[in-house]
């Protein structure tokens, strides 16, 4: 009998799923998304012209960049429709899309402060102070271009960081999973360049 107990998981725990909260009016949340910026009426402006607005991180919230590749691992899946759900339910806060030079990249909005660390992989940064994010207008739910897959809520809603950690952490099993396998390499022979050489004389001289 194995009386060992069992190792402490590595990384942030599974947070549960946070208590339903109503929503709050899209005015509301906007002016909430627009304080991150230091001229709040500069972000309104650009999601009037441009339905994007720079905004800086490490002020209201910061944001884990995601390589679509894991997402969809994840989802199993690259329909908008179904990433959408999984990530609705998987990582219960807001998230955004965006096509870079890379491919598809998701930026999940996470909070920020002194004395939260974050467990990622160089592919997977937390973006805070000094960063500034293309966030778009709470309208912008679909493609093309920079869009909300699961736009805010209400103030102060963020994604749990083991949350994020979790689905990282799925996506990345997922693209094991189908992985093909590299099958191994025949060994190398080494060239016989010494015919009429018994062998005793080909050893000795290896």
């Amino acid at each position: 009998m194995n009386t060992h107990a069992d190792p402490p998981p590595i990384g942030p725990p599974s947070l549960p799923l946070r208590s339903e909260r109503a929503p709050d009016a899209p005015e509301v949340i906007r002016q909430w998304l627009a304080t991150a910026h230091d001229v709040p009426t500069q972000a309104r402006a650009e999601w009037t012209d441009q339905g994007v607005a720079l905004l800086p991180l490490g002020r209201r919230f910061a944001a884990i960049r995601i390589p679509g590749a894991l997402i969809h691992a994840a989802a199993d899946s690259d329909t908008p429709d179904l990433v959408a759900d999984t990530v609705r339910e998987a990582l219960d806060g807001p998230v955004i899309h965006d096509h870079l030079t890379t491919g598809p990249t998701y930026y999940a909005l996470v909070a920020h402060g002194r004395g939260l660390r974050w467990l990622g992989a160089n592919d997977t940064p937390l973006l805070t102070t000094g960063t500034y994010l293309g966030v778009p207008a709470l309208d912008r739910t679909t493609p093309p271009g920079t869009h909300w897959v699961t736009p805010p809520r209400h103030r102060n809603d963020l994604c749990p960081h083991g949350r994020v950690f979790d689905l990282i952490l799925a996506g990345r099993r997922a693209l094991r999973a189908t992985a093909p396998e590299t099958p191994n390499p025949e060994p190398l022979k080494a060239a016989d360049h010494t015919s009429g050489t018994s062998n005793r004389q080909r050893s000795a001289s290896c």
